[in-house]
């Protein structure tokens, strides 16, 4: 066996304690014998929420072999608390120990510079292999079956039951709701998202109805008691009565039936869209990623699609309603990039990140764009436009003119009788009012808990608390509730930077047993941009090789370096016509401060070891 490069890893340390570990404290030394993977995740980021998807097999198929430890390390102020920790845990079905680390303790240590990275430590306590970004579970599959060959052969596996100690389940109606709607006859409807069902409650927003799916994960349709949903969000009427529903760790569309309780899938194919897929096509043949809300505009059902930072829409044969209930129909993109950020423009060059939340008016489609922190619209001629937000690194609570006025991570936004919208400030913990007329940004309620969405029922307008496991009703004040205002920058520190050239080196080694894929042309690919733009003087643009000298602008002080990287592999076998073949991809964000005398070089890992650390 290839002896491979080892590092001893660094200890386990966070100020917020374990979580899933039945109260108990775990070191590296209770995990010796076992093949540990470090997944560094925080609660608010979409490629974090994939990766815990994917890991699920992997935890399956080597539970006695593999011990896999989230460390959560904050983006956002909310993300720091130890309760937000402790729900997004039961939020997302975390099931294996969590370390809160609301000071980045360990980030630091591991010298981790995006959300997700995996790190893998043998059984003897050595990091061999760092991941950043999704779609590494087969690499790390294979090399974890090495790592147990090799450790059973040398003495040194220890085969048993892991650390995980699950937590008590808690008797609530709903579970961690996501998105709700009001339908025509006075009742709400409700994703309840962490116990995988759509719920009906009666028009006092808390007596259950009646329940749709079986409350396992699943992607079956059927009758209301067999089909299933795996986390479904957003909801939309349809024309004919029945409720599109954002089915999104299915990356699919499902349509319920209300009078028969009926699921079907409308578009989708329950695998997750990757860089090279079709991005338009039969609806029912084309992947998606993690759609998280939808909204009927101009015609067709928009799509937030957080996986991929884009909007897409689904548009029925025909627009006629026969087309909802057969599942034909197309879908293809509809504004954005792939890239993640905030820029306005033509849908084909505007950038999103993370779009959560999405309300239709005649004329404009609202968009909660999460990443930035941002509230988005977009026209009835497509352009994107944005009226509150900066940025990926600006957030905070703030009221005043939009151009200065501040939220922190949205989720939901609701479109209100006067022309304006209610943004669910989700990470404030508060309801915010944007009037497009005056320009200006108002709160609306606070003491909320994680608010995820927002209906209007007659006067009053109808709050999902997501946190509190409960639909809220609040009579609109005609005044807006007045704040302290508060300004944040994201907790994780810039990196020093010497001014003038920078070379950036995209660090990535082909998983065992692959090769790039050179079969089509270049397998790998580079796009380098900066905030603000004057930043790079040098460097910016798309390219093949994933090394770039940079010029930085000794005249800009800081900044943000958006860095998107892919590389693609295929099993390295002659013999084999069809080889596997996989797509590593990575958006990295990084904060960095120009410094006199700092590092003149930036490596970011994609795949393997930086040999040059």
């Amino acid at each position: 066996m290839a002896s491979r490069a080892r590092v001893r890893a660094p200890e386990l340390i966070g100020k917020g304690g374990w979580l899933n570990t039945g109260g108990e404290n775990l070191s590296l030394a209770d995990l010796r014998g076992k093949c540990v993977v470090v997944d560094f995740w925080t609660f608010c980021c979409i490629n974090c929420l994939h990766v815990l998807d994917e890991l699920r097999e992997l935890e399956e198929q080597h539970r006695d072999t593999v011990v896999i430890i989230g460390v959560h390390s904050p983006k956002f102020v909310h993300e720091a608390e130890h309760q937000a920790v402790v729900d997004a845990v039961e939020r997302y079905g975390v099931e294996h120990p969590v370390l809160d680390d609301p000071e980045l303790a360990t980030w630091k240590q591991y010298a981790v510079r995006a959300w997700p990275t995996l790190v893998v430590i043998d059984p003897e306590g050595y990091v061999v292999a760092q991941h950043a970004g999704e779609g590494h579970a087969h690499a790390i599959a294979r090399l974890v079956e090495e790592l147990e060959a090799e450790h059973e052969a040398k003495g040194t596996l220890r085969r048993g039951d892991g650390p995980y100690v699950p937590p008590e389940p808690e008797p609530t109606a709903l579970r961690f709701p996501g998105k709700a709607l009001l339908l025509p006859s006075g009742n709400f409807l409700v994703s309840d998202t962490t116990r995988h069902q759509l719920v009906e409650l009666a028009d006092d927003a808390e007596t259950v109805v009646r329940r749709f799916g079986s409350g396992t994960r699943g992607l079956v349709d059927g009758p209301a008691d067999t089909a299933s949903f795996n986390e479904p969000q957003g909801l939309a009427l349809l024309d004919d009565g029945s409720v599109v529903v954002a089915d999104t760790v299915n990356h699919a569309l499902r349509r319920l039936d209300l009078a028969t309780g009926r699921v079907t899938t409308l578009a989708g194919t329950g695998r997750q869209w990757w860089q090279g897929s079709p991005t338009s096509g039969p609806a029912r043949e084309i992947d998606l990623s993690s759609p998280w809300d939808v909204a009927v505009f101009g015609g067709r059902v928009w799509i937030a699609m957080a996986g991929v930072h884009q909007l897409w829409a689904y548009d029925p044969d025909g627009g006629t309603s026969q087309a909802f209930g057969s599942g034909g129909g197309t879908v293809a993109v509809a504004a954005g990039t792939t890239n993640e950020g905030l820029v306005d423009g033509p849908p084909a060059e505007a950038w999103f990140a993370q779009p959560s939340g999405l309300a239709a008016t005649a004329d404009r489609l609202w968009v909660a764009d999460s990443e930035t922190s941002a509230l988005r619209w977009v026209g009835l001629d497509g352009h994107v436009h944005t009226a509150v937000g900066t940025g990926l690194f600006d957030f905070g609570h703030r009221d005043g003119a939009a151009g200065q006025a501040l939220l922190q991570h949205p989720l939901g936004v609701t479109a209100l009788p006067d022309g304006s919208v209610a943004v669910s400030d989700t990470y404030n913990h508060a309801l915010r009012r944007y009037d497009p007329a005056t320009g200006e940004v108002t709160t609306l309620a606070t003491d909320l808990r994680e608010p995820s969405d927002a209906v209007l029922a007659g006067d009053d307008i109808v709050v999902v608390e997501s946190a509190r496991h409960r639909l809220t009703r609040l009579r609109l004040p005609e005044e807006a509730v007045r704040v302290e205002s508060v300004a944040h920058r994201t907790r994780r520190a810039a990196t020093e930077v010497a001014p003038g050239g920078l070379r950036l080196d995209v660090i990535f080694q082909a998983p065992a047993g692959q090769k790039l894929d050179t079969r089509y042309g270049p397998s790998t690919r580079l796009l380098v941009s900066s905030t603000p733009p004057e930043l790079l003087l040098k460097g910016e643009g798309a390219d093949t090789d994933l090394s770039r000298d940079l010029d930085l602008n000794p005249a800009i002080g800081e900044g943000v370096l958006h860095v998107s990287a892919m590389a693609a592999s295929c099993d390295d076998d002659e013999a084999n016509e069809y080889p596997a073949c996989h797509v590593h991809q990575q958006d990295w964000g990084v904060p960095v401060r120009i410094t006199e005398g700092a590092a003149s070089r930036l490596p970011l890992v994609l795949a393997g070891m930086d040999q040059d650390a």
